[in-house]
């Protein structure tokens, strides 16, 4: 729970020293010290609302509660923009393929009422998790310092975590291109 506070206080902090055009990062020591589970750890619980797929409105999802399934985490940086857009299209793409495997889940910190209408547009057929306090994203070490035209902000690195039924990590494809996510996908599902 304090890590989460923190973390929130911390992205607020940011965005207002960002605002104010002073540079110098407040959380940059706090999120440096998240890493990525690796393969043959146990990867982290989470508890987060999720809509689509079989999840309705105020549905949540744990990993604790997938246990006996596959699980692929994928982590994006925002609904409805172009890269994102690629990579959950391609998965819709090949649901059959994919949903044949493992339970697959994007996960972004955009609100459940966004995620909402980037399934409708795109009909979408696999659930998205909301981890609007960051807790996901720091716990898979996805939230990262990124540059962009010379500023630097902290957002979601697009990472896939394959989860076998145990919870342990069996696979992590880091910084993920959209239009080759699937082909990796199911390369480890074999």
């Amino acid at each position: 729970m304090l890590k989460s506070q923190i973390s929130i206080f911390s992205h607020r902090l940011d965005g207002i020293l960002m605002f104010l055009g002073i540079h110098g990062r407040f959380d940059r020591v706090y999120h440096s010290m998240s890493t990525q589970p690796q393969p043959g750890k146990k990867a982290p619980d989470f508890d987060l609302p999720v809509i689509g797929g079989e999840f309705g409105d105020g549905a949540t999802v744990s990993l604790s509660s997938l246990r006996g399934s596959k699980v692929v985490l994928y982590f994006y940086p925002k609904d409805d923009t172009p890269g994102c857009t690629t990579q959950a299209c391609g998965i819709r793409d090949a649901w059959v393929e994919l949903s044949a495997k493992a339970k697959v889940f994007g996960v972004s910190i955009d609100p459940v009422k966004k995620h909402g209408k980037f399934i409708a547009k795109y009909e979408l057929p696999f659930p998205l998790i909301s981890d609007e306090a960051q807790t996901m994203v720091q716990a898979y070490g996805v939230w990262v310092e990124k540059s962009m035209y010379g500023k630097t902000y902290f957002g979601t690195e697009r990472t896939t975590f394959v989860i076998d039924e145990k919870g342990i990590v069996k696979a992590v494809f880091q910084k993920v291109k959209p239009a080759e996510h699937v082909d990796m996908l199911l390369k480890a599902l074999e």
